[in-house]
């Protein structure tokens, strides 16, 4: 098989958003088109992760520009599990979307805009150019501001504003420290710099950009202290919007991290990643202290991507193969669950007409069902064995008690506990307790209209998501032996810039 096969996760969610464009008026043939395309990126994004099982790392220069002076597209481990993640969610997505989102919102161009945001992500993962990762942030940026505006509420434009302001800004920092950057190492090619960085003499400086890097990063990965734009935004939107944004963006920014602190930053560890151990315990901390003030459905679940964002930090900060191996098995559960938790809090709100929890209550007397898929990725969530989450903190622990941090084990044992409280409220308050409307209003009147295959279509990707947390936390072995793999290709970089720059 051709290497040519990689740039599909790119180029065929383009194919399809504009496909769409040519049939704008026919909102049947969006939905029609957006599922299939979903479900051949699903396709292709495996196939792409079997050739590199089989045959290693591989890579494309776009152009027959041999690298470092051309486009490079590359697939390793990690980036190939991330496309898969990222089609799992896209195709999850394209179901959830037929079952929730409103005419109105399908008829502006909401089915291509998913596409184009879900070729930048896989854009961002794939590429092995550091100016066109800033590319692939831009079209995300762009596709992401415009979904969550979409609808034109006062709510939604305030988020977006907030949104979109403080990526900006990231993004402008972000350019800044790529002009930096290729003016001390003369390339932009992520192989070629972790091999030339260590001969460069100017390591203060190269700290330096490293650290605008990491706050540009931090702001999309929404780190301490820069986090405040998500949960300001991430209540906003329809729910399918705040499941992709919370299952994907965020991790974008910590894949960015993860790559450049391990593959190209490592001459000045000891600041660097004590940085990062710093604000990975004050974004644990701050997440979970947030979420456990809310009262509202998706604010507490909003929170709740900060904190659990500390503990992939926490694996990069550790800098060790099991706590990188840790960091990427926690990016896999994450993506799931808290995608999975949206969609939930997204059927809940159709049933009963709000997101505030005084409001809500007796869900699980009369859909038990529900109740037990809330519990799964809830449980997951907080860590509770033997699902995925479990085995995610599990390792992230064991790697930070190997090295004798036991304050940082510590804080994320707490933030487990608070996390376990945040579940226990929201089960409590949404699905156990007495419906405070009566039997007689149990269901909201905009449910009884949702036809009987949208109801199918809005269930069908939350049983999907569970049923992939069982099979990661009863089955971990296997799933946890490839982010090992992962993490060992990501300390030792030699094979990567071997196979981009085609060194023997």
């Amino acid at each position: 098989m051709t290497n040519q096969i990689i740039i599909l996760p790119i180029i065929l969610p383009l194919i399809f958003a504009v496909t769409m464009l040519f049939f704008w008026k026919s909102v049947k043939i969006h939905r029609y088109v957006n599922l299939i395309g979903s479900t051949i990126s699903l396709v292709v994004s495996v196939i792409i992760m079997i050739q590199v099982l089989s045959d290693g790392i591989i890579s494309l220069q776009v152009g027959s520009w041999q690298a470092p002076f051309g486009i490079s597209i590359v697939a390793d481990l990690l980036s190939a599990v991330m496309i898969v993640i990222t089609a799992v969610i896209g195709f999850a997505t394209a179901l959830y979307s037929i079952g929730t989102i409103d005419p109105g919102r399908e008829k502006f161009l909401y089915y291509p805009l998913l596409q184009f945001l879900l070729m930048g992500i896989n854009g961002a993962f794939l590429t092995g150019d550091i100016f066109n990762l800033y590319v692939w942030f831009e079209v995300m940026l762009i596709s992401s501001f415009v979904l969550l505006a979409l609808g034109g509420t006062r709510g939604q434009f305030e988020g977006a504003i907030k949104y979109v302001t403080l990526n900006l800004l990231s993004s402008a920092i972000f350019l800044a420290a790529v002009g930096i950057l290729y003016g001390i190492a003369g390339t932009l090619n992520m192989a070629d710099l972790a091999r030339r960085i260590p001969f460069i003499e100017q390591k203060e400086l190269l700290t330096a950009v490293s650290v605008l890097f990491m706050i540009a990063f931090g702001v999309k990965a929404a780190i301490f202290p820069l986090f405040f734009w998500l949960p300001a935004s991430y209540h906003t939107p329809p729910v399918a919007v705040s499941a992709i944004f919370a299952g994907l963006l965020t991790k974008v920014g910590v894949y960015a991290l993860i790559r450049f602190f391990t593959t190209i930053f490592v001459h000045d560890i000891g600041f660097t990643h004590n940085l990062l151990l710093i604000s990975a315990a004050l974004t644990m901390l701050t997440g979970v202290l947030g979420a456990a003030a809310q009262s509202d459905f998706r604010k507490i679940l909003s929170f709740h991507i900060i904190s659990q964002i500390g503990y992939m930090i926490l694996g990069l900060a550790l800098f060790s193969p099991l706590a990188i191996a840790g960091a990427i098995f926690y990016i896999i559960h994450h993506i799931i669950v808290k995608t999975n938790l949206f969609f939930v809090s997204g059927v809940v709100d159709k049933l009963k007409g709000s997101y505030d929890l005084g409001k809500l209550g007796g869900v699980y007397k009369y859909y038990p069902i529900l109740g037990l898929l809330f519990l799964i990725p809830a449980l997951s969530l907080a860590g509770i064995p033997p699902l995925s989450g479990f085995w995610a903190k599990f390792v992230v622990i064991k790697a930070s008690l190997e090295i004798k941090e036991y304050l940082i084990v510590g804080i994320a044992l707490l933030v487990g506990l608070l996390t376990l409280f945040s579940m226990t409220k929201i089960w409590n308050e949404v699905f156990w307790k007495d419906d405070p409307k009566g039997s007689e209003n149990y269901i909201d009147e905009s449910y009884k209209q949702i036809s009987t295959v949208k109801k199918y279509l809005m269930f069908a990707p939350i049983i999907l998501l569970a049923l992939i947390t069982i099979v990661i936390g009863f089955y971990a072995e296997p799933f946890f032996n490839y982010a090992n793999a992962a993490a060992e290709q990501l300390i030792d970089s030699s094979t990567y810039i071997n196979s981009v720059l085609g060194l023997k």
